[in-house]
């Protein structure tokens, strides 16, 4: 069979396994519109593929993914919209997004995501749309838009580690390593980088053994129950929510830190929590 390919996915099958292989290592596999396509069409890719029993995420180069690109979202501002904000468009925009990276837990295969480096922001929501987390012990995930200029919009911190947990991460938008987040429950294992492969490995190939229709039936089952908690809801208000936090006052403040003094010293102001995003000035301390 004729593997497909992609612009910033690399799209392998061997033993059963899909491997979908984030491939923008230049920008830490930052999400853009043509990465957030390739993850749903690499998903669609193997479902339909009968030899393929498991898929497995993970990025190329220093990390599995940086989240959203700010250099073009936020320095550059594309999709942020005028003084005039139109929520709906905002949310069709947001929602295509989400459901692109969210086609991960919507896929009939079970996936696995392997961390390394960072899983932070929008990677994240990657991450945590995937069945089965494995993260370096040593790296890092977080959601620190929730400081300013995002929500995430998956809404999967509150279904995976409860409601105190998921308060504690995204009210202060900290960042942990694979220990402390297995520790909590965020993930299923930490291991050190140098066993990542050989561990992800090993839990594929255990998967890939069962037929495709009991996978297929046992994720359908775990996953309703989720959706039967109220996760679609969630979501809709997750994704206005995200629009909203891009379009605020401190929102639209950060947009034009990033766009004056670059985005790399913006998104390093807002998490060491140096600068007043209210009175759009650094913080006097």
């Amino acid at each position: 069979m004729n593997q497909p390919t992609f612009e910033t996915v690399r799209y392998e099958v061997r033993d059963r396994k899909a491997y979908l292989i984030l491939n923008r290592p230049e920008r830490l596999n930052a999400i853009n519109t043509q990465l957030s396509l390739d993850v749903a069409g690499a998903v669609e890719a193997a479902n339909a593929d009968d030899g393929v029993h498991v898929i497995v995420v993970k990025g190329a180069g220093r990390a599995f993914c940086a989240g959203y690109d700010l250099k073009e979202f936020a320095e550059e501002g594309r999709q942020t919209q005028p003084p005039v904000w139109d929520p709906i468009e905002d949310y069709r925009f947001t929602r295509a997004h989400m459901d692109r990276l969210f086609s991960l837990w919507r896929s009939y295969k079970p996936t696995i995501a392997q961390v390394h480096g960072h899983a932070v922001a929008g990677g994240s929501d990657m991450a945590l749309s995937c069945d089965l987390i494995v993260m370096a012990a040593d790296a890092r995930i977080g959601y620190m838009p929730t400081r300013v200029w995002g929500c995430p919009s998956t809404a999967m911190w509150v279904y995976r580690i409860g409601a105190e947990r998921a308060k504690r991460m995204l009210l202060t938008g900290d960042k942990i390593d694979g220990r402390e987040a297995e520790r909590l429950g965020l993930v299923y294992k930490a291991v050190p980088e140098a066993e990542l492969d050989a561990e992800v490995e090993t839990l594929a190939r255990r998967m890939a053994g069962v037929p495709k229709n009991q996978l297929m039936m046992q994720k359908l089952m775990i996953n309703q129950a989720y959706d039967n908690m109220g996760l679609e809801s969630t979501q809709m208000m997750a994704t206005l929510f995200d629009g909203i936090t891009r379009h605020s006052p401190e929102g639209m403040h950060f947009k034009a830190r990033a766009e004056t003094a670059g985005w790399k010293k913006a998104v390093e102001e807002r998490d060491l929590g140096t600068f007043d995003w209210t009175k759009n000035e650094p913080m006097n301390r």
